[in-house]
């Protein structure tokens, strides 16, 4: 029996998604959860041998997650991002595959198969997008931007990231180059385009 927990905010798609991989017998939906740091606690507690898991989510991202149980449980990022930026990211935090949520429904429980057993699954058009242009943000630079997209200031983002206001300031500045753009809202929306953010 392949133990999975499943991530995704949206409620409706949630239950849909345990009741499509529970319907062939091998598979069993040992955790739900609707945020980032909740999925954890179950991953933690429960020990799948895959999460399910969405990109964007609340209190931590699928990729945060996906680095997070990376050493105990494979990972399949399932989204409706099909950006490049997106999968090298997802790979690079440990992830073994990635689907979009359109794919056809059987291709589901059989990637969650494959990603039990070892192998990996990835749109093929996409990995080679993946490394078609590479993401120019350090981690901190992609954070910092993250809330600004947001709406934060840079005096909260500052004080929720224990950094200076000029600090933070400066990231976002070499961010706003990197990307070319004229402002930071610009710049993350030219970074989340790309799949970046």
């Amino acid at each position: 029996m392949i133990r999975v927990v499943i991530a995704e905010d949206q409620a409706m798609v949630l239950g849909a998604l345990a009741a499509l991989l529970e319907i062939d017998g091998d598979i069993d939906v040992v955790g739900r959860a609707q945020n980032g740091q909740e999925a954890l606690a179950i991953c933690q507690r429960e020990k799948p041998d895959v999460l399910l898991t969405d990109v964007e989510m609340p209190l931590m991202t699928g990729l945060e997650l996906a680095a997070a149980v990376r050493k105990t449980t494979r990972v399949i990022i399932l989204t409706t991002f099909a950006r490049g930026g997106y999968l090298r990211r997802a790979l690079e935090a440990g992830a073994s595959g990635y689907l979009l949520k359109d794919s056809p429904s059987e291709q589901l429980a059989n990637a969650v198969r494959r990603v039990a057993q070892g192998g990996r699954v990835v749109d093929p058009e996409l990995a080679a997008e993946a490394w078609s242009e590479p993401d120019p943000l350090t981690d901190r630079e992609r954070q910092v931007l993250r809330m600004a997209g947001e709406g934060e200031s840079s005096a909260d983002i500052a004080s929720s990231l224990n950094l200076s206001e000029g600090t933070v300031r400066n990231y976002l500045s070499e961010a706003i180059n990197k990307l070319g753009a004229a402002n930071r809202i610009e710049a993350a929306r030219i970074a989340r385009e790309k799949g970046w953010l």
